[in-house]
Order: C-alpha cells, then structure tokens, then sequence
C-alpha cells in the first residue's frame, strides 16, 4: 500500500467519525458519541504519521492531550476539571510547536498581536466571572494559554503571508472559538446550539492546525 493510498483512506475515516461524531451531538446520542469523539483525534493523528517523514513531537503531543480532554469531556459533571487541564496542556504544546516557526519578534508586534484575543477572553472571562467559584484561576490560566497559542499563529502569518501559515491561523482562531463556547455554555447561558458548534469549530481548527503542519514538513 503506498502512502498516498494510507493518507487517503485514513483522511477518509476521520471525514466519517467526524460527521457521525457530529450527528450523535446533534441528535445527543450519547452512547454514540461514547463512541466516536476518542476516534477524532486517535484518526487525526494517523492521518499525520502517515502523511510526514518526520513528525513534529509537540503537534504528535498536543494531539495526544487533546485525545484525553475529549474524553474526559464525555462526562462534564465528574471530569471537567481533567478534560480543562488536558486541554490546557494541549495549548501549551501547540504554544511551543508554533514558537519555534517564529523569528525574533519585536515586544511592540508582540503586544499588538495579542490584544485582539486578550480582548476577546477578557469579554467572554466578564460574563463568566460571577459564576465561576472556585474555577477562577483555572480558566483564566487556560485563557492566558489559548490567548498566546493565538498570538503565536498570527505572529507567524504575519511573519510570513502563506496559505499554510493561514491555515495554521484559522486553526487557532477556530480552537479559541470552540473554547469560548464552552465556557459560554458551561458558566453562562447553555444552548444546545453551542453544543453543536462546538464540537464543529473544534475538529475544523485541529484538521486545520495538522493540515499546515503537514504541508511545512512537505
């Protein structure tokens, strides 16, 4: 089997999981999604070993964070807490993956990369605030690693304009978005149509995020 036959169909196989994964949140099949969601990122990854030579160690491991707050989320009540900081640890690798892409940068590109998304967590982190307790300085730890993930992706497309570098950029973007919905969902107003939104945006920003990684190590 060539590898472009292996990419093909394990690419195929994530397309399935994620669409069924998708419609077990839509019809909250719960037994389901029990099923599927642990699939999406252990298929993401293969998708990746096959497609590359060389893998990147931080991207392999922030999947493999992400594989366990996807499960620790099936069950919110007992285990948000361990899925928060498995995603939190996630963050942090792909952090340090995309620093390594960077130049030098100047403190002034820095601060002005970083406003948009610290704006945006000091919004959602202001309509949470009051209902947070004791999960006050977790989430706003796990806000400062997604708002750095963030301004590391557009530093890096601002570095340089590519369509890699945007696919890159709409990953995190995307990512930071689903995780704005879940502490919307979690500390705010719960909506069913948040659950559907997060899981979509989540699965597009980490195809997205594998797909620019795959396309740098070509």
């Amino acid at each position: 089997m060539t590898r472009q036959t292996k990419i093909t169909i394990t690419s195929i196989l994530f397309l399935l999981v994620a669409i069924i994964d998708v419609y077990a949140v839509i019809m909250q099949n719960k037994s389901l999604e029990i099923i599927f969601k642990p699939l999406l990122m252990t298929l993401l990854v293969i998708v990746y070993l096959v497609s590359v030579k060389k893998p990147n160690f931080w991207l392999v491991s922030a999947l493999f964070f992400s594989f366990w707050g996807d499960v620790f989320l099936l069950d919110k009540v007992n285990y948000f807490v361990f899925g928060l900081g498995s995603f939190l640890i996630a963050h942090v690798l792909y952090v340090k993956m995309t620093s390594q892409l960077l130049k030098k940068q100047s403190a002034n590109k820095i601060l002005k990369a970083a406003i948009i998304f610290v704006v945006l967590f000091a919004g959602v982190l202001f309509l949470i605030k009051d209902n947070l307790g004791e999960m006050l300085v977790p989430v706003i730890v796990y806000g400062i690693a997604i708002s750095a993930f963030g301004t590391c992706a557009l530093l890096n497309y601002q570095q340089e304009k590519s369509t890699i570098n945007l696919w890159l950029l709409l990953g995190a973007i995307l990512f930071i978005a689903s995780d704005s919905l879940i502490a919307l969902n979690n500390f705010y107003s719960p909506k069913r149509l948040f659950d559907i939104a997060i899981i979509t945006l989540y699965i597009v920003s980490q195809y997205l995020i594998v797909k620019a990684m795959i396309a740098k190590n070509q």
